[in-house]
């Protein structure tokens, strides 16, 4: 019997969140480009990429209708606007760590809300394994220094990446992970096109260096279009809850991009948060021996069992990326500091 914690379901969704975490070295060249400009063309890029590759996969999008327009639109908001947003503003009054903290607690609000509105309970194991994996994210980050105003940036920042999972609960059923990140990510794109007419000068984008449009076009690629896919596809495999324990990758991944690049070997807390993290994903990961509820099944794979009467708004469907896009994330994106596919 297929177990909702298989390794084919996890792996999606851990590759991702490795490049959310890789977005963190790779942002850096971004620092004095103009934020909202770059984060449009990418995600307008990597809204283009996803259409064409779904269309040579002949994968159907379908247009959203009523609420989901809602729910897509607010995973563009948080994950994807307000995030970088919280972010940028946030370093201004904290140390990049406190940010990087709070978006590591993302696992506690995804183990405690997303099970909910998948009309399930939350996992006992899940919910003992989340504070592991938060801890030891803290001891790869490290923590720092800050102000009020920080500690609510940083907390807008923590709700933001969130958002970019628990909101695409209710769409993913229908949509799948290649509608989700299509229309989040055009949805986004627009937004973000809206920022630089009105806070920004679009012709400043004539000044980015190679370097930048290559980290531009790495970001829009790989931590958006393709870390995107990847973390819905677990999110609808396993869950939010589990799903949202993966998110404790990213940081490690970050270190672990931060040595390549190099920034020297880490430092003996780093090696004894990887340890922590592990053991709590190896905690909060392994199978059930009698699971509580079916997750998500996938657009077209049958569910193990049948499903419990659930109004049609509290179930979700499927679910990287930033994000840390950019993430996160997804996490996801080209500013991020920590998990989530804000930006997979």
């Amino acid at each position: 019997m297929r177990t909702p914690t298989a390794f084919r379901d996890l792996a999606p969704g851990t590759a991702g969140m490795v490049l959310v975490g890789s977005s963190v070295t790779a942002s850096r060249s971004l620092v004095d480009a103009p934020l909202f400009g770059v984060q449009a063309v990418r995600y307008a890029a990597a809204a283009l990429l996803l259409v064409a590759l779904a269309r040579a996969a002949r994968v159907p999008l379908l247009r959203p209708r009523g609420r989901e327009w809602l729910w897509l639109a607010g995973i563009a908001a948080s994950g994807l606007v307000l995030f970088n947003v919280a972010v940028v503003r946030g370093v201004a009054h904290a140390e990049p760590a406190v940010i990087a903290v709070a978006v590591a607690s993302v696992p506690v609000l995804l183990g405690l809300v997303g099970p909910v509105l998948e009309g399930r309970r939350p996992s006992r194991r899940v919910l003992l394994a989340a504070p592991v994996v938060v801890a030891g994210a803290v001891l790869v980050e490290g923590t720092g220094r800050t102000d009020a105003a920080g500690v609510g940036w940083a907390a807008l920042a923590l709700g933001c990446e969130a958002g970019f999972t628990l909101l695409a609960v209710p769409v993913l059923r229908r949509h799948g992970p290649w509608g989700v990140s299509v229309h989040a990510v055009w949805l986004g794109a627009a937004m973000l096109a809206v920022l630089t007419l009105l806070f920004e000068r679009p012709a400043d984008l004539g000044s980015l260096r190679p370097a930048q449009w290559a980290t531009t076009g790495y970001l829009a690629v790989m931590v958006t279009a393709v870390a995107f896919l990847l973390w819905y596809r677990t999110v609808a495999a396993v869950g939010s809850g589990r799903a949202g324990l993966l998110t404790g990758i990213a940081p490690l991944a970050a270190a672990a991009a931060g040595v390549v690049a190099g920034g020297g070997v880490p430092e003996p807390t780093v090696w004894l948060g990887l340890a922590v993290v592990v053991a709590g994903l190896a905690a909060g990961l392994r199978p059930d021996r009698a699971p509580d509820s079916a997750a998500v099944p996938a657009p077209g794979r049958a569910p193990a069992h049948p499903p419990a009467t659930v109004s049609p708004a509290a179930r979700r469907p499927d679910g990287a990326g930033r994000s840390r896009a950019g993430g996160p994330g997804p996490a996801d994106a080209a500013v991020r500091t920590g998990p989530g596919p804000g930006s997979p």
